[in-house]
């Protein structure tokens, strides 16, 4: 018999039940909803369960946007759905579901980028599904298709011995020159912002307005999913990790660092704490969220590559993001001449502020 689907189920069924399936993630989490549900996001959630009710067996939040033109929307489920993809039957009637219910919708499309390893047997039977049915590799990757994983299971000795000898002697370092570590709070959330900001003007990458990030990051570690860790020196911060957790897996979601005592290697012993805390929260796996999708030197994200390599972690390429597309000429002009549309208004701005200058 197939499993019977839930709708909208309680803020406390949904959480428990996407705790107890493979793969669970944060992003699929009632709060995540909640918090893009304030940000021109519609969230519903499907959960499926035996049909003898014997427990959960699949669960996917998705997010649905509307355009304001055609009466249009797009829809995505951030890393789900979630389920075991080895289960071939439970995979189609999942897909069926979403393809159905983007049908009703009358979107555009539906996205979905589950953290599915792309060589495992799974990923290869979930890649060929996918296509059979009409899926299609998707053209915008909003999550990392890849990443660094670090197994927690591991003993505090175990893991300092994983790191390479020079990332070990760097958190090492850190204590001897006075760096301490402190868990913060809801009070550290500007202070939070302040930093990050700074390393986006450092290091040239544009971020959200503040409110979002004081809301997003407020209603993690309010709801004890999210544990911001801040180095300082002498009691003046010098950097800041958030660490997110969800089941049994803990994410390295954001980081900063400010210009002042970077010698000190105030980072280094910031992963090394946020492995231990997350450790001692129950977490096996440490995800350190993002890593080039190919290991290629000439990659923009290999600096970062390196530096979380050197704590241990593995490399994990997952099958990316695939969309359904309901609306063929509404998903090409979307996905395709949208974006050419807005890099020309881009070039054409840049090359009028550019003439002004002059």
């Amino acid at each position: 018999m197939k499993p019977h689907t839930t709708h909208q189920p309680s803020r406390s069924e949904w959480n428990t039940a996407l705790a107890e399936l493979p793969g669970a993630h944060f992003l699929q989490t009632w709060e995540w909803g909640a918090l893009k549900s304030r940000y021109g996001w519609y969230p519903t959630r499907y959960l499926w369960t035996g049909a003898e009710n014997d427990g959960p067996c699949a669960a996917a939040s998705v997010l649905t946007r509307n355009l304001g033109w055609w009466s249009s929307a797009v829809m995505y489920a951030p890393k789900g759905p979630v389920l075991n993809y080895g289960d071939a039957g439970l995979l189609e009637e999942v897909l069926s579901h979403l393809e159905s219910t983007a049908r009703q919708e009358g979107a555009l499309f539906i996205k979905i980028d589950p953290d599915v390893q792309v060589e495992t047997a799974e990923g290869k039977a979930a890649v060929a599904a996918l296509h059979r049915r009409g899926w299609r590799p998707s053209r915008e990757q909003i999550q990392f298709r890849s990443t660094m994983l670090l197994d927690l299971t591991a003993t505090p000795d175990e893991l300092l011995a994983a790191m390479k000898s020079k990332w070990r002697y760097n958190t090492r370092l850190a204590v001897r020159k006075g760096v301490t570590v402190r868990q913060g709070t809801t009070k550290d959330l500007l202070l939070l912002y302040e930093m990050y900001a700074e390393t986006a003007t450092r290091d040239g990458f544009v971020i959200r307005p503040r409110e979002y990030y004081l809301d997003a990051w407020g209603t993690f570690i309010q709801a004890g999913l999210a544990q911001p860790l801040i180095a300082e020196v002498a009691g003046e911060p010098v950097a800041m990790v958030i660490i997110f957790r969800f089941a049994e897996r803990a994410w390295y979601v954001y980081g900063a660092s400010r210009v002042i005592h970077r010698e000190n290697m105030p980072n280094h012993l910031l992963q090394w704490e946020a492995m231990r805390w997350a450790r001692e929260q129950g977490s096996k796996i440490y995800d350190m969220w993002g890593a080039p999708d190919v290991l290629d030197e000439s990659d923009p994200l290999w600096g970062v590559y390196r530096f979380k390599q050197g704590f241990g972690g593995e490399f994990v390429r997952y099958i990316g993001a695939w969309d359904f597309p309901v609306s063929r000429l509404g998903y090409w002009l979307y996905s395709v001449v949208m974006p050419r549309v807005l890099a020309a208004m881009r070039w054409r701005h840049w090359r009028r502020s550019a003439s002004a200058v002059v």
